[in-house]
C-alpha cells in the first residue's frame, strides 16, 4: 500500500522549523551579535522571506575575483605610499593617528598641501566645473549620485569640453545611488564621448555583488593636482521633495592628491579588469596642510573610519563634535561615545532635524535616550538635510569625508574620509563645525522622554532591524 502523502501545511511547517535550525547554525558566523540578532529574529518571524532576503544580501563580503583584483593593486598602492614618504611631515602628537590610518587604508599622510574647506552647494559645483574647464590632462569622477539633472548636465557639459581638448575624461557613478536618474545619466554622458562604468554592478551569474554595498566615495580629480573630498553628489541640492541638501567638501591640491587618483583609478580597474594604471604623479607642494586620505570598504582588513572613531573616542580628553546625517552605531561606537561623556569629555553629535529617510531616522533617535543619560549632548540641525560627514576631535585631528557614523557605512560601503593633522586647517574644520553647533537645536533628556508613546513604539521596532538598514 503506498505512503499517504504529507500534507502540504506539515511539509511548510517543517520547512520553517529546518530554516529557523539552520539560521541558528548559519547566521551568527562571522557577524556582529547586532546583525546576527536581526537576521535571526527576521528569519524566525518570516522563515522562507528572511531566507531569500538572507540570501540576497546576509553576506557582506565581495566575491573571490573582485578581492583578488584588489590584493594585486596592494603593491601598486605600497609603491605610491614609499614615494609619497620620502618626504615625511613633522605631525607630532598624531604620528600614531596617522601610522593606524596607513595600515588600515595602505595611505600615507603627506605634507605640503593646499585645502579650501567648501559648505556652499553651488559653490562646489561652480569651482568643479572651472577646474574640469581648465583640465589639459586628465578628469577623474567618482560618485555615489550623477543625476543628468541641471546640475548633471552642466558637469557632462564641461567633461564633455575638456573630452573635446583631448582630455583623457572617466566617471564611475553608482548605479543603485544614481538610479532615478541611471539611464538619462549614462545617454548623457554617451552622448558627450565620456567613457563611464558603473560601480559595483549586480552580476547574478558571476560571483554576485550584493545591491547594498555600494561606492559611497564622492571623490572627483583633475590633471592629478586637483581633488574634491566630502559628502556632495552630482545632483541638485533639491533633488528631494521638501528637502534642501547642506554639504562639506575639502578641495586640495599638493602630494596628497596622488592618494586621491590612486583610489579613483584602483576602483575603475576593478570595475573594468584592466591592469593597474601608472603611478599617479605626486603633485608639487602648495601649501602647509597634512593631510591623509583614508579609504574604508570591504576588500580591506578593518572597518577603516569606525576602528579609527572608536579609538579617538577613547583617546579624546577634551572635546569631540561628530557631525553625521545617519546615525546607527554598533557598540563599539555606542559605548565609546558614553565613556567619553562619562569622563568629562564634551561629546556633541550633531544631526539634521529635516527627515529624508523616516525608518533610518526611527532607528536613529532609538539611541539619543541613552547618549543624553551618559551625557552626551544631541544637538539637530533645523531647516536644511545636513548631509556632511565630519569629525573634530580636540583640536588635533579633524575629518571631512563620505562615511556616516552607520553600519552600512562601516561594513557596507566603500568611503573615503580624508584626515587633517596641521592646526590651521583643523581649525578651519571646528570653526565650521561649531557653526553647525550654534545653529542647532539642544535636546534635553526630559524633553525627548516626553515624545509620544507612538514615536517610542516606532523607534523600538525600527531598532530591532537597525543592522538590516
Amino acid at each position: 500500500m503506498p505512503a499517504s502523502p504529507i500534507p502540504a501545511e506539515i511539509a511548510w511547517y517543517a520547512l520553517e522549523w529546518i530554516i529557523r535550525i539552520g539560521a541558528l547554525a548559519i547566521v551568527p558566523m562571522r557577524r556582529t551579535p547586532a546583525a546576527a540578532r536581526a537576521w535571526l529574529l527576521l528569519i524566525f518571524f518570516l522563515p522562507v522571506p528572511g531566507l531569500l532576503l538572507f540570501l540576497l544580501i546576509g553576506s557582506p563580503n565581495f566575491p573571490a575575483w573582485r578581492t583578488g583584483r584588489f590584493d594585486e593593486l596592494r603593491p601598486w598602492f605600497a609603491d605610491l605610499a614609499r614615494r609619497q614618504k620620502a618626504d615625511p611631515p613633522a605631525i607630532g602628537d598624531a604620528a600614531p593617528i596617522a601610522a593606524l590610518a596607513e595600515t588600515l587604508g595602505l595611505m600615507p599622510a603627506c605634507g605640503g598641501n593646499g585645502m579650501e574647506l567648501i559648505d556652499n552647494y553651488d559653490a562646489v559645483i561652480d569651482r568643479l566645473v572651472e577646474d574640469i574647464d581648465g583640465a589639459a590632462l586628465s578628469v577623474r569622477i567618482t560618485a555615489y549620485i550623477f543625476a543628468d539633472d541641471a546640475v548633471g548636465r552642466r558637469v557632462v557639459a564641461a567633461l564633455g569640453r575638456a573630452v573635446k581638448r583631448g582630455v583623457s575624461v572617466r566617471v564611475l557613478f553608482d548605479p543603485v545611488g544614481s538610479g532615478h536618474w541611471r539611464r538619462g545619466t549614462r545617454a548623457l554622458l554617451t552622448a558627450h564621448d565620456v567613457e563611464w562604468r558603473e560601480a559595483l554592478p549586480f552580476r547574478l551569474l558571476r560571483g554576485r555583488t550584493r545591491r547594498d554595498m555600494r561606492n559611497h566615495r564622492k571623490l572627483y580629480v583633475i590633471d592629478g593636482a586637483i581633488g574634491y573630498a566630502g559628502s556632495q553628489n552630482i545632483v541638485a541640492k533639491n533633488f528631494r521633495p521638501g528637502v534642501v541638501n547642506r554639504e562639506l567638501v575639502a578641495r586640495v591640491t599638493g602630494p596628497v592628491v596622488a592618494s586621491l587618483s590612486a583610489l579613483v583609478e584602483a576602483d575603475w580597474s576593478i570595475e573594468c579588469g584592466d591592469p593597474p594604471p601608472a603611478q599617479p604623479l605626486l603633485a608639487a607642494p602648495a601649501g602647509a596642510a597634512m593631510l591623509q586620505l583614508l579609504p574604508s570598504g570591504a576588500a580591506y582588513a578593518l572597518d577603516g573610519f569606525q576602528t579609527l572613531l572608536v579609538w579617538q573616542l577613547h583617546e579624546a580628553r577634551k572635546r569631540v563634535i561628530i557631525v553625521t546625517p545617519y546615525f546607527i552605531p554598533d557598540d563599539d561606537v555606542l559605548g565609546a561615545m558614553r565613556s567619553a561623556a562619562t569622563r568629562g569629555v564634551d561629546v556633541h553629535l550633531i544631526v539634521s532635524k529635516t527627515v529624508d529617510q523616516p525608518l533610518v531616522n526611527f532607528s536613529q533617535s532609538s539611541f539619543y535616550d541613552d547618549l543624553l543619560v551618559a551625557g552626551v549632548q544631541v544637538h539637530l540641525f533645523p531647516h536644511e538635510l545636513l548631509h556632511a560627514k565630519a569629525l573634530g576631535v580636540d583640536r588635533r585631528l579633524a575629518i571631512v569625508g563620505s562615511s556616516n557614523v552607520d553600519l552600512r557605512s562601516f561594513q557596507l560601503n566603500e568611503e573615503a574620509s580624508l584626515l587633517i593633522y596641521d592646526a590651521a586647517s583643523i581649525a578651519t574644520v571646528d570653526a565650521k563645525l561649531l557653526d553647525y553647533l550654534e545653529r542647532s537645536e539642544t535636546l534635553t533628556l526630559e524633553g525627548w522622554r516626553a515624545r509620544s508613546w507612538k514615536r517610542k513604539l516606532g523607534e523600538n521596532a525600527a531598532r530591532l532591524v537597525n543592522s538590516l538598514l
